[in-house]
């Protein structure tokens, strides 16, 4: 299966033990003393699909839907923001 291009990470950022122990870092990863977790966050294109999903089930037509097809809908929409988003 092709990798789906996913615009990157959306909130990047990092998860710094300042202590003299071992600390668990959000995702579950030990961090060593005075060590730094970086974190990715999420991608763009579930950053954009949910996004998309939001606005979707504020229309009682698409809430109705089946969860899957709204959860196609809005990568659909999120990979039409990321090719667009690509062009300029």
């Amino acid at each position: 299966m092709p990798r789906i291009y996913d615009g990157g990470p959306a909130f990047p950022g990092t998860w710094e033990n300042d202590s003299d122990l071992n600390q668990t870092a959000p995702d579950g990863t030990v961090v060593p003393p005075l060590g730094v977790r970086h974190m990715p966050g999420l991608s763009m294109r579930d950053y954009f699909a949910a996004k998309a999903m939001q606005a979707m089930l504020t229309n009682v037509n698409v809430a109705e839907a089946p969860n899957e097809k709204i959860s196609e809908w809005a990568y659909q929409v999120a990979d039409a923001m990321l090719a667009a988003r690509s062009k300029s």
